[in-house]
């Protein structure tokens, strides 16, 4: 079977999501020059970080971190491009797999009952076929054994794509309502709220103002990547 599996790779190399490069023996989706390239944020083990400033008088976040800095044409926005519009959800595996375990290994991290991902609408859950979250929650949820829960957090609205609208127009948008199918099953609970780009942080907001619906709930959040 190795013999097979080498014989396989020898035709059909697996190469770097950001470089194109063969990948060698122990790479997993992106080369090893890559990864030690990707914009690090170390936001998880830092008091007051830019995430969590982000939503200062806007909603209460226990804990906020990303694991990367989002660049626009760098490594980190091609991995995003990748996981989201080329089906690459082994992204979202390693992605997981790399924060789950800087958050288990946080001392700031605070106890979760639940992961919940931001939710895409079911129109365009239908088109793309799948939520990029789902595999990084899972990873998440793996690591740090916690309940991964999907279609409790709904998108009620659809709005165009944010990917080319400016700053200020998204800041803008109102047209993202989210609705909480059950409002009982997270009261006096934590919940970590993951998505995979912050810019404005009006989506997440969205979702944790209907979340705080619940009674004594507490939210954090975390994501893949950190737009500054």
């Amino acid at each position: 079977m190795p013999f097979l599996k080498e014989v396989f790779y020898l035709f059909f190399p697996k190469v770097c999501v950001c470089c194109d490069e063969q990948l060698v023996k122990n790479e997993t989706e992106i080369c090893l020059k890559c990864r030690f390239e990707l914009p690090v944020t170390n936001f998880t083990n830092e008091i007051e970080n830019k995430v969590e400033q982000t939503f200062y008088g806007r909603v209460k976040i226990e804990f906020a971190t990303a694991l990367l800095f989002y660049r626009t044409k760098g490594i980190s926005q091609k991995l995003i491009y990748q996981l989201k519009y080329k089906g690459k959800q082994e992204i979202g595996i390693l992605l997981g797999q790399w924060l789950g375990s800087e958050l288990k290994e946080s001392k700031r991290f605070p106890y979760i009952d639940y992961i919940i991902p931001v939710p895409l609408h079911t129109k365009k859950l239908k088109k793309r076929g799948y939520n990029q979250l789902s595999t990084f929650g899972n990873s998440i949820s793996s690591i740090l054994n916690i309940p991964f829960i999907e279609n409790i957090l709904i998108k009620e609205s659809i709005t165009d794509t944010q990917t080319l609208k400016r700053r200020i127009e998204r800041w803008k948008n109102v047209d993202e309502i989210f609705h909480l199918s059950d409002a009982t099953i997270f009261e006096h609970k934590h919940i970590l709220l993951i998505d995979d780009v912050i810019t404005t942080g009006a989506t997440l907001e969205a979702c944790a103002l209907e979340l705080s619906k619940t009674k004594n709930i507490k939210i954090s959040i975390a994501t893949m990547t950190f737009t500054e």
